[in-house]
């Protein structure tokens, strides 16, 4: 970029929900602070009821870079984090980053491009699962396979185009504002959500491989089973909230759940025939494990099944035992309004 062509860039707000991130945090403000982006930036860091360093990290930060703030977020959720972020910061492009994931050097560059060039109010684009240890790197190769999450493009990549939603976003200001922000009640699926109601509203959500965001797996598989789980039934309170917004793919894991539950009930009650059903899914889940393993260490490849597991039948799991009763806290909700720059 030439000087004339810095003058005009917009200043750019960077949000970040944060909880117990104390292994994460300063790398990613540290990868925030040193995008290559000319423009007027801040990070406005929403603080969560942590339990380790995180606090003390963040106000290490804040002292280091006059460009970092923090805002409490006593609930702890990530709705109500980003609200809050958004509401505490100034600027009309706001990025959406979490305490654990690393922005590529031009992701901001890229991103107000982008939002230049095709008119959309959020613009994304892959979330870059990299793990630090074996399992990590299991769970990293099964998150960008299309066996593991099907063909969500934020996962395995593709071209650009229109999108459902997008890997964190980065959003026009006056684009949050018209929806009113985050709905608080959803604790998960919330990007999905907003993202669903600004397509409604006639906005365009851009995909675009250009845009990586590396991203730290969770670190056992009783944290993933957790994570997957509630995705799962919080993409369920989506689906009931907002009719027809569901497909194909995600109705998926809760049908292989049913099958494979059938299945097993069958081999042991009816006949040894019924075991067909799990035994052919853990084929097909080794089987896809070899190519999403490539150059992997032996340990992490043996893992790969195990996590996939972990993520079909925790999702699954997780959208058909959604209670209807979140459904009807959201559906009583109001959406909370973000204030206007201040």
């Amino acid at each position: 970029m030439n000087a004339k062509s810095d003058v005009r860039l917009p200043a750019v707000s960077v949000i970040m929900p944060v909880l117990n991130e104390e292994r994460h945090l300063r790398g990613a403000v540290q990868a925030i602070l040193a995008q290559e982006y000319a423009g007027e930036m801040e990070v406005v860091i929403a603080l969560g009821p942590s339990t380790d360093r995180t606090d003390e990290i963040a106000a290490r930060l804040v002292a280091e870079d006059a460009r970092v703030h923090t805002v409490p977020n006593p609930t702890g959720r990530t709705p109500a984090a980003l609200n809050a972020a958004i509401k505490a910061s100034r600027h009309p492009v706001v990025v959406r980053v979490d305490g654990h994931g690393i922005l590529s050097a031009n992701y901001i560059a890229t991103a107000v491009r982008l939002l230049e060039e095709t008119g959309a109010q959020n613009v994304g684009g892959i979330m870059h699962a990299e793990g630090e240890n074996d399992w990590e790197h299991a769970v990293a190769a099964a998150m960008t396979s299309k066996i593991g999450v099907g063909n969500a493009a934020f996962h395995t990549g593709g071209e650009a185009a229109p999108a459902e939603t997008v890997y964190l976003g980065v959003f026009r200001r006056e684009a949050l504002e018209r929806q009113g922000g985050y709905n608080e009640e959803f604790i998960r699926a919330q990007d999905w959500e907003l993202n669903f109601r600004i397509r409604e509203a006639g906005g365009l959500i851009w995909f675009s491989p250009e845009l990586k965001v590396s991203y730290r797996p969770r670190p056992s598989v009783r944290a993933l089973a957790k994570q997957y789980k509630d995705y799962g039934r919080w993409r369920h309170v989506v689906a009931r909230y907002h009719s027809g917004s569901i497909n194909l793919r995600y109705l998926a894991p809760p049908a292989a759940v049913c099958a494979i539950a059938a299945g097993v009930v069958a081999g042991v009650l009816l006949t040894p025939w019924g075991f067909v059903v799990p035994g052919g899914y853990l084929a097909a889940i080794a089987a896809g494990s070899v190519p999403a393993g490539r150059g992997l260490p032996l340990k992490a490849r043996l893992q790969i099944p195990v996590a996939l597991a972990t993520m079909h039948m925790s999702w699954g799991w997780g959208f058909l035992t959604s209670p209807r009763s979140l459904a009807k806290k959201v559906i009583a909700s109001r959406r909370p309004a973000v204030l206007s720059p201040h």
